[in-house]
């Protein structure tokens, strides 16, 4: 099956590493022209050389924001529908989890810092690009969220929290925005990447001998997935939370 996204301009944010720019690399490799956005423009100018060389056909442009900054993300979105013309993807991928304890211990400084980057985020970059682009050309918009957000976990609660919301907000985008613009969600489980590292490194073995799969996701399992919701191939998905997890939540309960 074809994706259909040769020449299809596609922005994913947290672009410079991990599920991002895999993300990136894998929408590259379909064709489509990638703004890669996160808050060091340094790291960003490595993936965009990376995309190039493997990619040379493709259009890239590399812009520097910080996702929770109003005035940054309008100029990043601005930036992209300047370079090539429209907005047909965005992947809101960047996430932060300042915090690891009870609920019942957070500061509001970092409650604050994770729904602003995980969960408010999302809703200002998607409408956005629904205004400056998606309303009037149509498009695809692929939010990652966490299979923390469907279930309960020790450290971790607040950040699922704000997980569970991105996943409502899919749901609530994809029936606003209907029917030009298809709007789906990816709930990845345990990804070997710098933000989970604290609960992967050093138990990696451990963890994957009870996994039903057998190991850790890396970054391009969660781009495959995206590629797909961002793609014609799922034209008759929308509202949708997609987990790719290796099988963890499948696990027989301990008892």
């Amino acid at each position: 099956m074809r994706t259909g996204l040769q020449g299809r301009t596609a922005l994913v944010t947290g672009a410079s590493r991990g599920i991002g720019k895999a993300t990136a690399l894998a929408l590259a490799a379909e064709g489509a022209n990638v703004v890669l956005s996160s808050r060091r423009q340094a790291a960003l100018d490595e993936v965009a050389a990376e995309i190039r060389a493997a990619h040379p056909g493709v259009g890239v442009l590399a812009r520097a924001a910080h996702v929770g900054d109003a005035d940054q993300a309008a100029a990043c979105v601005d930036a992209a529908v300047a370079e090539f013309g429209r907005l047909d993807v965005l992947v809101n991928n960047a996430g932060t989890n300042p915090y690891f304890g009870p609920l019942a211990d957070i500061e509001p400084a970092a409650a604050e810092k994770t729904v602003q980057v995980n969960q408010f985020a999302v809703v200002q970059w998607t409408g956005l690009a629904w205004k400056r682009s998606m309303r009037e050309h149509g498009g695809a918009v692929v939010n990652i969220a966490s299979v923390g957000g469907m279930i309960t976990e020790h450290g971790i609660g607040y950040y699922n929290a704000t997980k569970s919301a991105v996943i409502h907000l899919t749901r609530q985008f994809a029936m606003e925005l209907a029917p030009g613009v298809r709007v789906n969600c990816i709930a990845p489980g345990l990804v070997k990447t710098a933000l989970a590292r604290a609960l992967w490194e050093g138990n990696e073995e451990q963890i994957s001998k009870v996994m039903p799969l057998g190991r850790i996701g890396v970054p391009e399992d969660i781009a495959a997935a995206a590629v797909f919701l961002a793609g014609d191939t799922a034209s008759w998905m929308t509202g949708q939370t997609m987990v790719v997890d290796g099988g963890a939540t499948v696990r027989p309960a301990i008892v």
